[in-house]
């Protein structure tokens, strides 16, 4: 409080608010210097001359995510919020964007997560989603802080108020599961590649049908390995702009396997 190289005695610490941040840091002292300089930046913004304990308890939220930046909570805060998009609650997940922004947390990884949540709890339920969550990682970008945090909250407004699907990531998981089990067979001949010399002895792209000279624009044709026909990996739900695509795919697959 009075050393120059602090707040040269610019201002004075209420002994409750003295105990209030005693209380706070546990025993660690630089918990304890983040939160006075947060209360401080407080004190200073509306010109007050003493720290008393509610401008402590006012910064606590603040001070706590900006000292705790790469540990524990700053995992919470995230936590939270991506689980209150997925929740579908709008108004917490505000609530933590704001508390994540106020604390400094870098907006960059603020965009990233929003994307990430976009393709995996939101999908095609709703797939404007990720354009909307591509847009502000664009804009973040573009225009830099504190004009930014526009681009996150709209983008924060859309995922949380969105329909959801996490359709996308089950489908490239169960995907990915079959590949590193070993179900990678051979590509079927007819989709092989057939541009350079050779390849018609081969027997690559022989055979191969082109959708598009059919009026449907989807044939019956063999696209997976042997060992994959028949699977299925996207399962689209009935919600939002996904519950065509419920409709649309099962028709696709009978269709393309040569099902009636």
């Amino acid at each position: 409080l009075a050393d120059e190289r602090g707040l040269g005695g610019e201002l004075t610490l209420s002994e409750d608010a003295r105990a209030h941040l005693v209380r706070l840091a546990g025993g660690d002292a630089r918990r304890a210097l983040t939160a006075l300089e947060a209360a401080a930046d407080a004190a200073s913004a509306t010109e007050a001359k003493a720290i008393d304990l509610a401008i402590v308890e006012s910064t606590v939220d603040k001070a706590a995510v900006r000292y705790d930046r790469d540990g524990d909570q700053h995992y919470d805060v995230i936590s939270a919020f991506i689980k209150s998009i997925r929740g579908s609650d709008v108004d917490a997940a505000l609530h933590y964007l704001a508390r994540m922004i106020e604390a400094g947390e870098d907006p960059r990884f603020l965009a990233r997560r929003l994307v990430v949540h976009a393709s995996e709890d939101i999908g095609m339920a709703d797939p404007t989603a990720l354009q909307a969550a591509v847009a502000a990682s664009h804009a973040v970008q573009f225009i830099g802080m504190p004009e930014g945090r526009l681009a996150l909250a709209q983008a924060t407004i859309h995922l949380a108020t969105a329909p959801k699907s996490n359709a996308v990531i089950t489908g490239i998981d169960a995907a990915l599961s079959d590949v590193r089990a070993g179900l990678a067979g051979t590509v079927p001949p007819h989709l092989r590649d057939g541009h350079y010399a050779g390849a018609k002895k081969l027997g690559n792209a022989q055979g191969y049908r082109y959708p598009h000279n059919v009026p449907e624009g989807v044939l019956a044709q063999q696209y997976p390995p042997d060992e994959l026909v028949g699977r299925d990996y996207y399962e689209p739900t009935q919600r939002g702009a996904e519950r065509t695509l419920a409709e649309r795919v099962p028709k696709l697959r009978r269709t393309i396997r040569g099902e009636k």
